[in-house]
């Protein structure tokens, strides 16, 4: 299945800017958004901080959709975010990225696809309570993006794209904001539990 999307941005930096405490404030460290992203397989994004690191080889690449960050500024009646904020390696609009876990899929922004696996789930951290506003944190929880591998090369541009990814999975725009959970997996005995999204922050 192919799925017109719009890549709205990316974020790209050789360091780590939410180091440390919270309350200490971010560190001042040199940050992208390019207009334009390569991308190796088995390494990342060329001069990001994830790239070519053994502990982040399944999660060198993060998508995020910027209808989570809209969405939670409306929740919290507060203005909308700058996607940079959140430190995400691509921001999309109209794809519906947490359905993406667990699956590979592949983005074409016109000079041909790059294939992504999508792991767990980018947990938010509380940074964001810090950088974007007060409840940010808790309100991002299922809808802060998915980690990826770097499973194929290639250039990604700012601008319409597609999204190509197993007949299996219906991605459905109109849910890119909406917190993902889990369906309850159905057991022989005892209450069945909802399987919330975990894994590490920012």
């Amino acid at each position: 299945m192919t799925t017109r999307i719009e890549i709205v941005g990316f974020v790209v930096s050789p360091e780590h800017a939410y180091e440390g405490r919270p309350g200490d404030g971010p560190r001042e460290v040199r940050t992208e958004t390019p207009d334009a992203i390569a991308i190796r397989a088995g390494h990342g994004v060329v001069g990001d901080r994830y790239a070519g690191q053994a502990a982040h080889r399944e999660a060198a690449v993060t998508v995020l959709a910027v209808e989570a960050l809209e969405a939670v500024a409306d929740e919290l009646g507060v203005p909308r975010f700058d996607p940079a904020a959140a430190r995400r390696t691509i921001v999309t609009r109209g794809l519906e990225v947490e359905a993406l876990r667990g699956r590979e899929f592949a983005i074409d922004s016109g000079d041909g696809p790059v294939l992504l696996g999508g792991g767990r789930p980018a947990a938010p951290c509380a940074w964001m309570d810090v950088v974007l506003a007060p409840g940010a944190h808790a309100a991002l929880r299922g809808r802060a993006g998915v980690r990826c591998a770097a499973l194929g090369s290639g250039t990604l541009r700012v601008g319409p794209a597609t999204v190509a990814v197993g007949d299996d999975v219906v991605l459905d725009p109109s849910r890119a904001g909406v917190p993902h959970r889990r369906r309850p997996a159905a057991a022989s005995s005892g209450p069945r539990t909802s399987d919330l999204p975990d894994g590490a922050g920012v």
